[in-house]
């Protein structure tokens, strides 16, 4: 019996996983740096700027020791610890940096203090930076906008292919950031109608991008928004209103699914004991795939897989009954049918639709019928 297996998909342009850390490493360390930039720069200022002026004003008088810049860095860090390796000048405008250099030193660390203990006390703004490092470094990677339940469900089914994704939502709850970050899906939090926030998803190098707010018009705007900074990206947006989705999708490019089209057949098939999938369009022809029971006593029950497949024009591409260990994966067409038997088809959407009324009705084939 033919058994199926679970193959993984691998993902668009995943790098190796050690320079990935690298890379984001680099990218978070910047984001670090400009977090303390201020105490920074006043730091370097003062030790660089500071110490070259100093060596200039006291070589420039000849009663003085010359200094050398080289040692002047140390000097001025010195002076700002109370430890000075030098003598105190006679000169007061030398004398001005025994008595400036420890105030800065004094702005510095309070600054720093301050700057680390908002940090530490908002680690949520610390967490996003670490997120945005994360996300610029992602190559060929799906931008999800709107993290809600059908967000949250096409984020896990892609990084289940093994897809990477890159989250953007302006107030995901931490509950769903917790999920995502399991997940290692960096949040972009923001409105992706604006341009930065967009860059900062890295919309530049991403392969698709995916719009499931729950609102038709955000949706409009930020499909407006990334067809215009990307013209090339794949993008799929989500719309509940049928004649605003025809619209996009002719005037900028866009696949655009349908809510109410996506439920529809889920809700007939269910109310007939049958899973229907969504319809594929494949030259002008609506094609889908069903998962069915088949009645005791209905025109399937008993005829071969070959028979049915001939005869009604669809392809078995699964059977399941209770004596199976697993599924038959395309089963041998001598196999015989049986009521209670699982069958997955695929065929045209109006075959399947009339197979699944005649299998509820125990109605005879088509081509019996025909022949009549």
């Amino acid at each position: 019996m033919t058994r199926s297996r679970l193959v993984e998909t691998v993902g668009l342009g995943r790098p190796r996983r050690h320079l990935r850390i690298l890379r984001v490493g680099w990218h978070d360390t910047r984001a670090l740096i400009h977090e303390f930039r201020k105490p920074l720069l006043v730091l370097c200022l003062a030790v660089f700027l500071g110490g070259f002026v100093y060596m200039r004003l006291n070589n420039g008088l000849s009663d003085n020791k010359p200094l050398d810049y080289v040692d002047m860095p140390y000097i001025m860090i010195a002076l700002m610890v109370l430890e000075s390796p030098i003598d105190v000048p006679d000169e007061a405008y030398l004398a001005v940096f025994w008595y400036a250099l420890p105030l800065v030193a004094v702005y510095v660390v309070g600054r720093g203090a301050a700057d680390f203990l908002r940090l530490f006390i908002d680690r949520e703004q610390r967490r996003s930076a670490w997120e945005v490092a994360v996300a610029s470094t992602y190559r060929r990677h799906i931008i999800v906008v709107g993290i809600g339940h059908t967000g949250m469900r096409i984020v896990r089914e892609l990084t289940q292919m093994g897809f990477e994704v890159v989250a953007v939502d302006m107030g995901i709850d931490k509950d769903a950031h917790a999920r995502l970050q399991r997940a290692d899906v960096p949040v972009i939090a923001g409105d992706a109608r604006q341009e930065r926030v967009l860059e900062i998803a890295q919309l530049e190098h991403a392969a698709a991008a995916i719009v499931c707010t729950s609102e038709d018009y955000t949706n409009l705007e930020v499909t407006m928004r990334i067809r215009d900074m990307n013209p090339s990206v794949r993008i799929v947006a989500r719309m509940w209103d049928n004649s605003l989705a025809q619209q996009i999708e002719s005037f900028f490019n866009v696949e655009v699914l349908s809510a109410s089209d996506l439920a529809a057949p889920a809700f007939a098939g269910a109310a007939v004991g049958a899973e229907i999938t969504q319809n594929l369009h494949v030259a002008g022809l609506e094609y889908s795939m069903i998962r069915m029971v088949v009645r005791g006593g209905s025109f399937l029950d008993g005829q071969t897989v070959s028979a049915i497949q001939e005869s009604e024009g669809v392809d078995i591409v699964l059977l399941y009954r209770a004596e199976y260990d697993s599924p038959d994966v395309h089963p041998r067409g001598d196999v015989n049918v049986r009521g209670g038997d699982t069958l997955v088809l695929f065929a045209q959407h109006d075959q399947i639709t009339e197979l699944i009324g005649r299998n509820e009705s125990g109605s005879g084939s088509l081509a019996a019928r025909k022949a009549r």
